[in-house]
């Protein structure tokens, strides 16, 4: 874990199986829990756009990539449904030491429940509780782009943005027109290019 030479060390996923990062046979949760949270809240104040892109990101990365946090979707789905519900997000992060009120709760209900659905499905939560960078190195923020970019022309147009928004059911009508219009200050219908994507 301490070597000095980066390609000569041990990985995220081994150096979580190393006996120093154990406690009792298993590698403890404790310090990841607070940072998951942090992210959660920082999650919950992104506009539609970056939360859509982030989703798109998030469903590309490697098992190894995400493994601690599949791990702890696991253990908060606690009927195996392949969701959480509210009782379950509520339940999970009280396991976790939390002491959030109801409202909070709730309001990370909401963020990271990106389809509004009622309930965050596993990509919804990794897209919510990931390390930010991880989603926003180079090689994926050119993934997400090319996803939006359907036809490749540099740019990400008011129809591929809304043909993405929809196909990942961020809203009604008139909450995509509202999201497409915060990201179309100019109406020029060309909303972003490559060169202007985060």
């Amino acid at each position: 874990m301490l070597t000095y030479d980066p390609k000569k060390r041990i990985t995220a996923s081994e150096a979580l199986e190393h006996p120093w990062m154990k406690e009792g046979g298993k590698a403890s949760d404790k310090p990841i829990d607070n940072a998951v949270l942090i992210r959660m809240k920082q999650f919950r104040a992104m506009n539609k756009m970056k939360k859509l892109a982030l989703k798109v990101i998030a469903e590309n990365l490697s098992e190894e990539e995400i493994k601690g946090l599949k791990q702890m979707f696991n253990n908060m789905d606690t009927d195996r449904s392949g969701t959480i519900t509210y009782d379950e997000l509520k339940s999970g992060l009280s396991k976790l030491g939390s002491k959030l009120s109801e409202v909070e709760i709730k309001q990370l209900m909401e963020a990271a429940d990106v389809d509004n659905n009622g309930t965050i499905d596993y990509h919804e939560f990794i897209t919510a509780t990931i390390n930010r960078h991880k989603l926003e190195r180079d090689e994926n923020l050119f993934k997400a782009f090319q996803y939006f970019d359907k036809d490749n022309s540099g740019y990400i147009t008011r129809d591929e943005l809304r043909q993405a928004l929809t196909e990942y059911q961020m809203g009604d009508e008139e909450a995509i027109d509202e999201v497409i219009n915060d990201v179309d200050t100019d109406n020029d219908g060309k909303l972003i290019t490559r060169s202007l994507w985060p």
